[in-house]
């Protein structure tokens, strides 16, 4: 008769087969249907979310988003629909006005209120946070292009992001997010450099209406500190998403309580 250790180990397999499978089922829009699907425009974003519990180190990224390590400490991947005019230039400015990131918003779940998520942002020359510029231009966001920015975090202070364009054309747009320098908090490092990584995929579906996906991880290296907080993480998602879509980020309800 196999012992109560015998059994709970042989649990834990079979709950992380499941899990494994379920973040194995994320699909980006990369020639095939998203998953998670997107909802209808005016309706809140899909989101799904694991934690390194739920089969973290098994994980393989799929091929699209350039990432080549296996894994993840937390991963989140956010579909919607939504509405804008001003075409592929309009959100092309959009992404590139970083400066107004300044003073959005999202939900804190562990004060129960609305935050002000990033206190400062500024566009820069290079990886130097001294080197600041003016917001990037539509242009410039050309295919293969590589741009910098500081973020201010309301929890993790001032840290150093690369965005660079993957695919650019008339109806899509892809990006890529990761930082470049340390994210600390409480004088301890909780994300060393690329350690917090997104992909971004913008396509228009008609005119006026876009679809967009986004997975954002965490690597494996990064400290226990930074787990553990998976309403949190979807909120601080979704309101870089309302930004870009030009929702207001405050706006009821949140994506999670």
């Amino acid at each position: 008769m196999w012992s109560p250790a015998r059994w709970l180990r042989l649990f834990v397999v079979i709950c992380c087969a499941a899990n494994c499978r379920a973040a194995a089922d994320l699909r980006p829009p990369c020639g095939q249907d998203a998953e998670p699907p997107y909802p209808e425009a005016g309706q809140p974003p899909a989101v799904a979310s694991w934690t390194s519990h739920e089969s973290g180190s098994a994980w393989k990224p799929p091929a699209c988003t350039g990432w080549t390590d296996p894994g993840f400490s937390s991963l989140i991947a956010t579909a919607a629909r939504f509405r804008a005019s001003g075409g592929m230039d309009g959100l092309l400015r959009r992404l590139g006005s970083i400066s107004s990131l300044t003073g959005i918003r999202y939900w804190s779940t562990t004060h129960g209120a609305w935050r002000t998520l990033i206190t400062a942002a500024r566009p820069l020359q290079d990886e130097n946070p001294e080197h600041r510029r003016q917001d990037f231009r539509p242009e410039e966001l050309t295919q293969g292009s590589v741009h910098y920015f500081e973020q201010v975090d309301n929890l993790s202070g001032a840290a150093v992001y690369r965005l660079q364009v993957l695919e650019v054309s008339s109806g899509r747009f892809v990006f890529a997010i990761e930082n470049v320098t340390s994210i600390r908090r409480l004088l301890l490092t909780i994300f060393p450099p690329g350690a917090m990584q997104a992909v971004y995929f913008v396509d228009r579906e008609s005119d006026g209406l876009w679809r967009f996906y986004c997975l954002l991880r965490t690597a494996r290296n990064a400290n226990w500190l930074a787990a553990g907080h998976p309403s949190s993480s979807i909120n601080r998602a979704t309101a870089f998403y309302r930004w870009l879509a030009g929702i207001p980020t405050d706006q009821e309800p949140p994506a999670a309580r």
